[in-house]
């Protein structure tokens, strides 16, 4: 009995949940929240309070913070609310824009922001989105790919996902899966014509 329940234990401590947990840090905390930002009509009140001191003009715009640094001001906002998706963007351009994981004053790297926003809301298309953003600019395109696959499962009309994705499949040279995305995003009214354009041009076009 008790070698079983060393085995469930080590298998639990080596979980991927738990291992996120630990490393990223537990979503509820000393820290005010966590909230829904999907929620955000019904958190008038409390949005506004972390809002008004830690995710004004000037700290969106990555220009300065206002408590402390700027990562630290987006920090708060994400403990606050950890699919903030102004905010996670924000903290996203950050680090592309200072060229570090984990910007100065943030309380985490950006990867963990991401893990702590989907442990908190894994059905939040926006978030997936985001990251999948993040992760075409940083280079990462095979697990960019994989996340705006989830953002598209859960936000099917999601037209610039569809572009976006058909992009990166374009860049894998897998043609069929680039005018799929690509057509779907035309069928919901998407205005630029590059990906299009960039398939007719290999060939790989059918009406």
């Amino acid at each position: 009995m008790k070698i079983i329940f060393r085995i469930i234990t080590i298998i639990y401590f080596m979980s991927p949940t738990f291992l996120a947990a630990n490393y990223c840090g537990e979503l509820k905390g000393g820290h005010y929240g966590p909230f829904d930002y999907t929620n955000r009509h019904n958190l008038e009140y409390q949005i506004n309070i972390v809002e008004i001191a830690h995710f004004t003009k000037d700290i969106e715009n990555l220009v300065k913070g206002n408590t402390g640094t700027i990562a630290a001001d987006l920090s708060y906002t994400l403990h606050a609310f950890p699919n903030h998706h102004r905010a996670l963007s924000a903290m996203a351009r950050l680090s592309i824009r200072d060229k570090i994981l984990k910007p100065i004053g943030a309380k985490h790297s950006i990867g963990c922001f991401f893990d702590r926003a989907i442990r908190f809301k894994p059905d939040d298309g926006t978030v997936r989105a985001i990251y999948a953003g993040y992760l075409t600019t940083t280079g990462k395109i095979d697990q960019a790919i994989k996340q705006f696959n989830v953002t598209i499962t859960l936000q099917p009309e999601n037209a610039t996902a569809h572009y976006n994705l058909g992009l990166l499949y374009l860049k894998k040279k897998n043609y069929k899966q680039a005018q799929h995305h690509a057509k779907e995003a035309y069928a919901l009214d998407f205005p630029l014509p590059g990906l299009k354009n960039q398939l007719i041009k290999a060939g790989q076009w059918e009406n």
